[in-house]
């Protein structure tokens, strides 16, 4: 899915602009590039809608591939009309954004027309940006040619926004400071500890994973030498010879009046705020300060220096009707707690479904703990039928009842789940009995070989930490949280946040991907990072990798002998 950064041209582009831009018919100009036509006043309004209609059939996800080249083109034929510097920067800003989502395959379909000077800087601009990304020195270097072979490109004047912030970083010699904005006070103190530890950490660099010949040695006798870094203390700032990180108490302060303070103390980049109250607050303060919010407001606001990245349970959802969607499944049912979470939940999952092409998703809630242990008693078992879930993107409005349900996406913690999947195949036979797929609220340290058993064949998804890939840090993280998996998980989020902290600039750019402690990260609309979990499932009382077999080690499997364990509920 494209940024949304197809807008309406209204205010700081004159309209009588439009006939030029609408030359795009035939992709050539009868004048040099970029160049005004005359045109008849009342032929204005035609050519408007025709421009929108051009830039609405590039954000439209049902065309594949969306017309790039024509909104480009446009943008450009409409860039000298700009009225002002604002307007300006806005179109150099949406046609950068739009070079940097052309694909291989459109870079090398390409026909580029020979008055198309314009054009052919640009895409050499981006060809000298994906060149040198990884050297920003170089980078400086070969923008800065660029713009001496390109004196006309009207971005050899002015720079797009995303590519300035790239160039304007600072050099090893002068390191940027980020300032860390997490609740360090209250209720939310143990989360941002978690996330604070997670952040310093990685700042100061991690274990790295023991080698597969040598990983079982290192399970069974190596891990006891694995140091674990103490954090420092909430407002101490920590510094390296390469970064600098101050740390604010969100707990303490107004947040404006801490981005001031932040911003007179050389801070740069934020990252946090956590809680969403403060995250929601962003949208209403202005700061040239870049900010990595660590949660996602309900309407996630278009901001030029704001990404966010969170732990969201719906993205989780989002995640798990991907997952069975791969796993060719037709009829899903989501199994969900009669909570507005649960509820919040099933509707991310069927919308999800619904983008990547499927049906009606079914709805069905479970009861209390003792109100199953009371249907258990008297033998009654969870049968799945459920309603079908109507949102705004669906294409039907019902499901055949007598399609059975093909997979089941439960949402419940481990003690409700060590009752669901029986009470399932109690109802069910073991013929008709759907695959099951749950959420990581049920993944939680201590569920011992008899929970494993009785879970047998069902998949689960978690954070790669989670998984055991890197056992030494696995181990840190469980010493630092006696195995709260809850709050190991908010570690693995701090790990994340300091590696997106500094590939900032690049988040917005297309093909951006990290492979990170608490998921595979990309970015998607309004710089909203999205998660990809990785799948297990229970075999024979092992935990493995989905379609591998890899045993996984859970926190519990790498524990030194003086380790001991307890589980939050």
């Amino acid at each position: 899915m494209l940024p949304s950064i197809f807008v309406r041209f209204k205010n700081g582009l004159a309209y009588t602009a439009l006939l030029s831009a609408m030359i795009i018919a035939g992709c050539t100009m009868p004048e040099q590039q970029g160049q005004p036509t005359s045109g008849p006043k009342d032929n204005i309004s035609a050519e408007i809608n025709r421009y929108q209609a051009i830039i609405d059939a590039a954000h439209d996800q049902s065309v594949n591939p969306p017309p790039l080249l024509d909104s480009i083109r446009a943008y450009i034929a409409l860039e000298p009309y700009a009225t002002d510097d604002a307007a300006r920067q806005k179109n150099l800003d949406e046609t950068w954004q739009l070079l940097t989502h052309l694909s291989p395959q459109q870079m090398n379909e390409l026909v580029i027309n020979a008055n198309e000077y314009t054009l052919q800087g640009w895409l050499d601009l981006l060809s000298t940006y994906q060149t040198n990304k990884q050297d920003l020195e170089k980078l400086r270097s070969a923008v800065h040619d660029w713009q001496i072979r390109y004196s006309d490109n009207p971005a050899a004047h002015r720079l797009p926004s995303s590519l300035q912030q790239i160039l304007l970083q600072e050099t090893k010699d002068h390191p940027a400071i980020i300032g860390l904005f997490l609740p360090l006070d209250g209720q939310a103190k143990v989360f941002g500890n978690a996330i604070r530890q997670g952040f310093l950490d990685a700042q100061k660099g991690l274990p790295e994973p023991v080698s597969p010949e040598n990983a079982n040695a290192a399970n069974s006798e190596n891990l006891d030498a694995v140091t674990t870094i103490p954090a420092p203390e909430a407002t101490d700032t920590a510094s390296t010879v390469d970064q600098t990180v101050k740390v604010y108490d969100t707990s303490s302060q107004p947040l404006t009046t801490l981005l001031a303070q932040a911003q007179q103390e050389g801070v740069t980049l934020v990252v946090g705020p956590l809680l969403k109250p403060n995250v929601e607050q962003l949208a209403q303060i202005e700061t040239p300060l870049n900010i990595l919010a660590l949660n996602e407001p309900d309407v996630p606001q278009p901001r030029p220096n704001i990404c966010y990245f969170s732990l969201s349970p719906e993205d989780e959802a989002k995640n798990a009707a991907k997952h069975l969607w791969q796993q060719q499944k037709q009829t899903p049912l989501v199994l969900i707690p009669p909570t507005e979470l649960g509820h919040r939940i099933a509707k991310a999952f069927a919308e999800e479904w619904q983008i990547l092409g499927g049906q009606t998703v079914r709805q069905q809630s479970f009861g209390t703990l003792s109100e199953m242990r009371q249907s258990m008693n008297r033998g009654i078992g969870i049968r799945l039928s459920g309603t079908p879930m109507i949102s705004p993107r669906s294409t039907t409005t019902s499901v055949n009842a007598l399609d059975p349900v093909d997979a089941v996406y439960i949402v419940a913690n481990a003690d409700e789940l060590s009752l669901i999947k029986p009470m399932i195949d109690m109802a069910i036979s073991s013929r008709q009995k759907p695959a099951l797929y749950a959420n990581s609220r049920s993944n939680t340290s201590g569920s011992g070989p008899d929970f494993r058993l009785e879970m047998d064949g069902m998949q689960f998804s978690d954070i790669p930490l989670l998984t055991g890939t890197n056992p030494p840090l696995i181990q840190q993280a469980a010493k630092k949280f006696t195995n709260d998996y809850s709050l190991m998980r908010l570690y693995a989020m701090g790990i994340d946040a300091w590696s997106l902290a500094n590939q900032f600039p690049h988040l917005r750019q297309a093909g951006f991907n990290l492979k990170g402690a608490s998921g595979e990260l990309s970015v998607t609309d309004n710089c909203t990072i999205l998660r990809q979990l990785p799948w297990m499932r229970f075999n024979q009382g092992r935990i493995v990798l989905e379609d591998r077999t890899d045993e996984v080690n859970t926190p519990d499997d790498v524990h030194s002998p003086e380790d001991t364990s307890s589980q939050t509920q």
